[in-house]
C-alpha cells in the first residue's frame, strides 16, 4: 500500500530534494599511510585545554576535568561542493559557485595557515571537518589549490591530512564529520541520505575505523561525528530503534562501539538525531525528530563519558517543514516563523532537554553542530538568528556554525561564511563593523557559561536488547551466554535496574564509582550462591559474596543467567527484595529515567547494588525477571 501511495510522489520528491546520483565504482583502496607534514600554520600560544576530551553529565571536559565548550565552525569542502552534474571545476556546477576542489574550501584563495589564523580571531576552539566516504578512496590528484601549490597532486585524503595537522598544530580540536557518501554537495535525495546509502553499513564502519586509527596519534583529533543529517530517501524513512537496516540508533551504536574498541578509545562519539522523516506534502505524516527519541532510547557506549548528541537548525527549515520552496512546500511553519517563546520551546523539546535534564540515562552534552545565516538575510531570518543565539547562550550549549569559510566578490555573492575570501584572498569577516551578525556572534563566543573544573556527576546508562545483544562490557566475552540475549553494563558501572519484560536494564556508577576489581566475571545459572530466601517460591540467581551484578541474559523474556563482577571493596550489606511482577519498584526521585517505557521495572536505590534476580516458571509465570535483590553499599 505504501509503495502505491508513494509512487506518484517520486518525481515530486526528487524534484524538490534533488535527484539521487547512482553510486560509482570505487577504486581499489590505498593502504593507510601516516599523515604527511602539515602546511605551515601559526601555532596557538599555549592552548588552554588538555586532551583527550570526555563528558561529565551535560558538559564536555578536558583531561583535567575542565569544561571545554565546543565553539566550533564547519570547514567544508572535502565532502564536496559539486552539485552532481557537469564539470566539477566549473563554478556553475558547484554550490553557490564555490569550487572546493575536493579539499577544504578556500585553499585556492588563501594559504592554509592564514585561513586557520582567521579561525582563531573568530573565537573558535574547534573545527568540524566534513568528509565523504568517496574522499577516502579517491586516487585522483587534487588540482587548482593555487594559494597552496604544495598540495596540488596529492590525493584528497592527503590534503585532508594536512588540514587536520595544521588545525591541531594551531591548538584547535578537530571533530571528523562523515558528511556524505559521495563527494558532492549535501543534502536532500542526493544518494547520501543514510549512512548506508550507496554503501553497506559494514563499509561505513570500516571507513570510520580507518580514519580513527589514522589520526589516533594526534590527541587533538577529539571526535567522530558519525553521520550528517540522516534523512528519508525517495522510498524509506530512517528510524530510531526498530532493529532493521534503516535503524540509525542501532547503526550509531555499532559504529561508536567499534571505534572505541578497535580504533581510538579517546574519541568523543557524536550522534546526530534523525534530521527528517516522512513525505514533505500536506496530508502526509512528516517530522523532524532531532533528539526527541533519545528520551526513550539512548546510547550506552562500551566506554563511558564519550557520548555527545547533536542537532541542526536553520531558519528556512521547521519542526515539520523540509525547507522546500514552491513544489513540496507544506503549510507548516519554518523556525523563522516561530515567535521567540515558540522557538525556545521547540528547541528545548527537540534537543536541548537532553542537556537540560540531569540525572537521567539520556543526559549528555548537546552540540548544535550546524546553524547559520547570511549577512544579507532579511528581517525575519535576522530575528531567528538572534533568537537562536540567545537560546544557545541561555542553555549554554556547544555549537558549530555553518560555514566558517565562504567566497565573495566585492562583498557580494554567498554571504553565509564567517570569513569570506575573494579571488585575491581579500577577507570579509563576521567581525567587520558592517556585518549585522557581529553583535550576536561576539555575544555567543564570549558568553561565559559554565567554566573551570566540572565535578564528576552520577552516570546512568540504558541497556536495551530487543533486537540484538546489549553487551557494553569490554571484559565480558561477546557471547558470554550463547543463544541468549545479553545485557551487560560498561565496566565502570554496575547493573541497578531491570525490566520484567522488554529486555531492559539500567546501569550506574552512583555512590560507588569504579566499584569493579580485577578478576574474572562469573556467570550464574543456579541457586548455589543464594545466602537467604529473599524471594520465597521463586528461583533465585544471586552473585557470590563480594560480587555485584553487572549484567543478565534472557531467552525471549525468560531469565537465562546473571553476570557478576568482583568488587574492590567488601560487599555484604543488608538486603531487600523489589518486585516488578505487578508494577514498578523504582525510587520516587525518578533518578536514571524510564529505561524501559511501557514495562514494569525494579530499580535499586543509588546507595545499593543489585545482587540477584528471581523468577518463576510455574503455571501462569513466564520466567521473567519478577524480583530484584538489592543490597546496601558499604559506607
Amino acid at each position: 500500500m505504501r509503495t502505491r501511495l508513494l509512487a506518484p510522489l517520486v518525481l515530486l520528491l526528487t524534484g524538490v530534494l534533488l535527484s539521487p546520483t547512482p553510486a560509482t565504482a570505487q577504486p581499489e583502496r590505498p593502504a593507510p599511510t601516516a599523515p604527511a607534514p602539515a602546511a605551515a600554520a601559526q601555532p596557538a600560544a599555549s592552548p588552554d585545554w588538555t586532551p583527550p576530551l570526555s563528558t561529565r553529565g551535560r558538559y564536555v571536559v578536558d583531561a583535567e576535568g575542565r569544561r571545554f565548550k565546543l565553539k566550533s565552525g564547519n570547514w567544508h569542502g572535502s565532502s564536496g561542493t559539486w552539485n552532481g552534474s557537469g564539470p566539477e571545476d566549473d563554478p556553475a556546477n558547484n554550490h553557490a559557485g564555490e569550487v572546493g576542489h575536493r579539499a577544504p574550501l578556500g585553499l585556492d584563495r588563501k594559504p592554509m595557515g592564514e585561513i586557520i589564523a582567521d579561525f582563531g580571531e573568530l573565537g573558535l576552539n574547534s573545527v568540524r571537518l566534513p568528509f565523504s566516504n568517496q574522499m577516502i578512496d579517491d586516487t585522483r590528484p587534487v588540482s587548482g589549490l593555487t594559494a597552496n601549490p604544495e598540495l596540488n597532486g596529492l590525493r584528497p585524503l592527503e590534503v585532508f591530512d594536512r588540514a587536520v595537522r595544521a588545525l591541531t598544530d594551531a591548538g584547535f580540536a578537530v571533530i571528523l564529520n562523515n558528511h556524505s557518501t559521495q563527494t558532492r554537495w549535501c543534502c536532500g535525495v542526493d544518494g547520501s541520505e543514510r549512512w548506508n546509502s550507496g554503501q553497506s553499513t559494514e563499509e561505513w564502519i570500516e571507513d570510520w575505523v580507518l580514519l580513527a586509527e589514522r589520526y589516533r596519534s594526534n590527541p587533538r583529533v577529539v571526535g567522530a561525528d558519525l553521520r550528517n543529517e540522516v534523512r528519508r530517501d525517495v522510498w524509506d524513512d530512517p528510524n530510531w530503534g526498530r532493529g532493521d537496516a534503516h535503524d540509525w540508533a542501532a547503526a550509531a551504536q555499532r559504529a561508536g562501539d567499534r571505534i572505541l574498541k578497535d580504533a581510538n578509545p579517546d574519541l568523543l562519539i557524536m550522534v546526530e538525531g534523525i534530521n527528517w522523516a516522512g513525505i514533505p506534502v500536506d496530508g502526509f505524516w512528516r517530522d523532524r525528530p532531532h533528539l526527541k527519541p533519545v528520551a526513550e532510547l539512548s546510547h550506552t557506549l562500551v566506554r563511558s563519558h564519550k557520548l555527545v548528541y547533536a542537532a541542526h537548525y536553520y531558519g528556512y527549515t521547521g519542526p515539520r517543514h523540509s525547507g522546500a520552496t514552491g513544489i513540496g512546500e507544506t503549510s507548516d511553519p519554518r523556525y523563522r516563523d516561530l515567535s521567540r517563546s515558540e522557538l525556545f520551546a521547540e528547541m528545548h523539546r527537540s534537543s536541548a532537554y537532553v542537556a537540560d535534564t540531569p540525572d537521567r540515562h539520556f543526559t549528555a552534552p548537546v552540540w548544535i553542530s550546524e546553524f547559520g545565516v547570511a549577512k544579507d538575510a532579511d528581517a525575519t531570518d535576522r530575528a531567528w538568528f538572534t533568537n537562536t543565539v540567545d537560546f544557545l547562550v541561555a542553555h549554554d550549549l556547544d555549537f558549530a556554525y555553518w560555514p566558517v569559510v565562504g567566497f565573495h566578490d566585492g562583498d557580494r555573492g554567498n554571504q553565509w561564511g564567517l570569513v569570506r575570501y575573494d579571488g585575491n584572498g581579500e577577507r570579509r569577516s563576521v567581525l567587520d563593523p558592517d556585518d549585522w551578525r557581529s553583535t550576536a556572534w561576539r555575544a555567543l563566543t564570549s558568553a561565559p557559561g559554565r567554566q573551570g573544573v566540572v565535578e564528576p556527576v552520577r552516570t546512568w546508562s540504558m541497556l536495551k536488547a530487543t533486537h540484538t545483544d546489549a553487551n557494553r562490557s569490554l571484559r565480558a566475552a561477546a557471547d558470554w551466554d550463547s543463544g541468549a540475549r545479553k545485557l551487560t553494563c560498561p565496566d565502570d558501572q554496575r547493573l541497578i535496574g531491570v525490566s520484567q519484560r522488554g529486555q531492559g536494564g539500567l546501569c550506574t556508577d552512583a555512590g560507588a564509582a569504579g566499584l569493579g576489581a580485577p578478576g574474572a566475571l562469573s556467570k550464574v545459572i543456579s541457586e548455589a550462591g543464594v545466602t537467604t530466601d529473599w524471594a520465597r517460591g521463586f528461583t533465585k540467581y544471586q552473585c557470590a559474596t563480594g560480587q555485584f551484578m553487572t549484567g543478565y541474559s534472557v531467552r525471549g523474556d525468560r531469565v537465562s543467567a546473571v553476570l557478576c563482577a568482583p568488587a574492590r571493596v567488601a560487599l555484604a550489606g543488608e538486603g531487600r527484595t523489589l518486585w516488578d511482577d505487578r508494577g514498578d519498584s523504582r525510587p520516587a526521585s525518578g533518578e536514571g529515567g524510564d529505561y524501559a517505557k511501557g514495562y514494569h521495572k525494579a530499580q535499586c536505590r543509588a546507595d545499593e547494588y543489585a545482587a540477584g534476580i528471581a523468577f518463576s516458571t510455574a503455571i501462569g509465570r513466564a520466567g521473567t525477571p519478577d524480583a530484584l535483590y538489592c543490597r546496601r553499599l558499604p559506607g
